[in-house]
């Protein structure tokens, strides 16, 4: 499906949801598949289903004889924050063997021109990453993508490379033998197929899922103009938090966080433990007080949203409401219940978790 051609994950989704099942698109006639969806006869047209069949049967193949898996966005092994994103994609290919449940996920980009101060504030990130069950993600491109793979691995921490272009090639290919040790660790990712070349037009597309997958965005070093701030506005859109280091205001290659900061679309972070801070990922001692109060006068729903952050470091309101199944609005007004109780804590990017 998602080789149909003028067929989007957005309108993509629209049409899943009014299909018995998505082999009626390679079974029925446009006029039939425009009357059972209520969506215009010309987009069913326009797709060529048989080319589309050609294309899968050649990925299947490829993906077969080099050991790549695919993921379904309705699949268990699909990262579950980018499946909440309206516009992600319908599959993912990976290269590697990364499971991709509770972990926490942290997108680092930047300048593809990194200056000393830069890589430095990188490495130092990184390195507070130890043993905090986080994964790098980045692009793979020049600069602070590289950087940032690379010292995720000497660092041991997880590290995924989410790619604009097919798994048939590396770019930029002086990352390649990198790329090979992103994939002997954790994986690499793409929602292109094999031949697809790493033209432009892919990269924001490359972006909007490392954007999407991560629970928080970090911008080290970008000048006013560059494919880092387009992530940190789509992490934005996304709900997701967003941080930037500040800089020189002199310094060209700093123009854009300190923008990012001065208009409020990320927050000014001068170190790891401001990071750990603000996301409430810090350590914190066990307060044995807590669980008895916990579940003293609480209703079945506040019940049940206490269990599930008291079982989580923190969640955002919209996982909540999915994991419980409870309606915005009877979420909204337990949540400000609990924490008025003083038994949760909220978060920047609308997230909770136990005080």
């Amino acid at each position: 499906m998602s080789f149909l051609s003028g067929i989007g994950p957005i309108k993509a989704r629209q049409i899943i949801e009014k299909l018995n099942d998505v082999s009626q698109l390679f079974e029925l006639t446009p006029h039939q598949l425009s009357k059972l969806t209520d969506i215009p006869k010309n987009v069913f047209v326009k797709m060529k289903p048989k080319q589309a069949l050609e294309e899968a049967e050649k990925t299947l193949e490829f993906n077969f004889k080099n050991k790549i898996q695919t993921h379904y966005y309705l699949d268990q092994k699909y990262p579950s924050k980018l499946s909440q994103c309206v516009d992600a994609p319908l599959i993912l290919f990976q290269k590697g063997n990364f499971d991709f449940k509770s972990q926490r996920f942290v997108a680092i980009v930047g300048t593809r021109d990194a200056s000393d101060y830069g890589r430095k504030i990188c490495k130092e990130l990184i390195a507070s990453f130890q043993n905090k069950n986080i994964v790098v993600v980045s692009g793979l491109a020049h600069g602070i993508d590289t950087y940032a793979h690379q010292y995720a691995l000497e660092f041991n921490v997880p590290t995924i490379a989410v790619l604009g272009h097919g798994l048939d090639r590396i770019y930029p290919s002086v990352n390649k033998t990198l790329s090979t040790k992103i994939i002997e660790q954790s994986a690499i990712l793409t929602e292109f197929k094999q031949g697809t070349a790493p033209d432009r037009e892919n990269f924001p597309k490359r972006n909007r899922i490392v954007a999407g997958m991560c629970d928080a965005t970090i911008v080290i070093e970008s000048k006013i103009k560059g494919g880092s701030l387009i992530t940190a506005r789509l992490a934005n859109d996304y709900n997701r938090d967003v941080f930037a280091f500040p800089g020189d205001v002199f310094n060209e290659g700093s123009q854009g966080c300190n923008n990012l900061i001065s208009t409020d679309q990320a927050h000014l972070i001068q170190s790891p433990e401001d990071f750990m801070k603000i996301m409430g990922w810090e350590e914190r001692p066990v307060n044995a007080s807590i669980q008895p109060k916990l579940f003293n006068d609480l209703n079945q729903d506040q019940e049940l949203i206490t269990r599930l952050l008291s079982e989580n470091k923190s969640l955002q309101i919209d996982v909540i409401s999915q994991m419980l199944n409870l309606p915005m609005s009877k979420l909204n007004s337990e949540l400000f219940s609990l924490e008025m109780m003083g038994i949760i804590v909220g978060l920047p990017g609308k997230q909770f978790r136990i005080n």
